[in-house]
């Protein structure tokens, strides 16, 4: 570690790569947020994986919603064979393409220092069909990572101050340092669960779709535990919120969920006795309190799959609540919608004269779902 203490008095190295691991099928969108929000340049995408370069590199990169984890790139390939000679290249690749110094540096600059002595930890992700097992590639991690760090460090199995991750999927490989902890993947916020409730990074998916401005009025008539709802408020935290569900217990989990931005709203006014509280309702989401054509922007994941109770159908709960939520709706108002059965929503939010204008197909609770945006046409 001489040289990084040598280093950060002197010239600052060069911005490495960064990844992001996202939703496989959020990659497009994903990227687009990088570019807006950060400056970043997008270098290559692959299934689940949006590699890029910043201008800057600085904690502002925590604040993607569309990503699970960010890293530190060390390198990566898509000439895996699916072979067992595999195994050699990626201690190869590991051993002899990172920039350690360079990693160091900036994992220091971006990761709190750790207390007492430095540990570790190795992560292996591997998803389809290969000719040895996930433990394998992870032994294969291991030896290239000899020499590499302190001799001093004690690898442990949870809560490390360094993480290496190998993520691999059928012919492409990255290996990263983790720069992300847990909070992004799981949201501070996320204090209650229910069961199905909508993963944050595709909540957050749904927002970026519908791209509210601050002043409009975001609903979702079937809020569960109120994750849509606390990603609009985590992209802009003035945005305007409504929900509300049938079920009296998912309301209440909403209700902690959104405590958390009351919270921090009045830690930043100051005044811990002033806590906002936001609209949730008790209502049939397919017959709405609220006048016609008086929300411009909803966004809703609809139950899907085992969510349906025995006996159900899913298209007639689309031609049952399309119309309702197209009455609400403004003209020119966007939806933006977890579709289950493409067909069966395509067919009511059509005889509405919506129109989709984006759609990303992305598995969820074991389905496969388009996450999409319809778009009323006016009068």
């Amino acid at each position: 570690m001489s040289k990084l203490n040598a280093m950060s008095g002197a010239k600052w190295p060069k911005i490495p790569a960064v990844y992001l691991l996202t939703l496989p099928g959020l990659e497009r969108l994903a990227a687009e947020e990088v570019e807006r929000c950060l400056g970043g340049e997008i270098k290559r995408i692959a299934k689940g994986v949006v590699v890029f370069r910043l201008p800057h590199l600085d904690r502002s990169l925590f604040r993607l919603r569309l990503a699970e984890d960010v890293f530190l790139l060390l390198w990566g390939s898509d000439q895996l064979t699916y072979r067992a000679r595999d195994l050699e290249l990626i201690e190869q690749w590991t051993a002899r393409e990172p920039d350690w110094d360079a990693a160091w540096f900036w994992h220091h600059q971006l990761r709190p220092k750790p207390k007492g002595k430095p540990t570790y930890h190795l992560v292996c992700q591997m998803f389809g069909e290969h000719g040895y097992r996930r433990v394998d590639a992870l032994e294969a991690l291991a030896k290239g990572l000899r020499g590499r760090l302190p001799a001093s460090w004690r690898e442990v199995d949870e809560d490390a101050a360094v993480e290496i991750w190998l993520t691999i999927r059928g012919k492409t490989a990255v290996c990263g340092l983790r720069l992300s902890d847990a909070s992004m993947r799981h949201r501070p916020y996320k204090v209650e669960h229910l069961p199905a409730s909508l993963r944050p990074v595709a909540a957050a998916a749904l927002i970026w779709l519908a791209q509210p401005q601050t002043e409009e009025v975001v609903l979702d008539p079937m809020c569960g535990a109120g994750t849509i709802l606390a990603e609009r408020l985590a992209f802009d935290r003035r945005g305007r919120i409504l929900g509300g569900d049938y079920d009296v217990s998912a309301l209440r989990a909403a209700a902690a969920n959104l405590q958390f931005f009351s919270r921090t709203a009045a830690r930043h006014r100051q005044d811990n006795d002033a806590v906002e509280t936001w609209p949730l309702v008790r209502w049939d989401a397919r017959r709405l309190p609220l006048a016609d054509a008086s929300i411009p922007v909803l966004a809703c994941n609809p139950p899907f799959g085992k969510q349906i109770a025995a006996g159900e159908d899913v298209g007639l709960l689309y031609r049952e609540l399309v119309p309702e939520w197209h009455r609400v709706l403004q003209p020119h108002g966007r939806a933006a919608i977890v579709v289950a059965d493409w067909s069966a929503f395509a067919r009511p939010a059509q005889n509405c004269h919506w129109t989709c204008q984006r759609r990303f197909r992305v598995l969820l609770l074991g389905q496969e779902v388009w996450l999409s945006l319809w778009v009323k046409s006016s009068p």
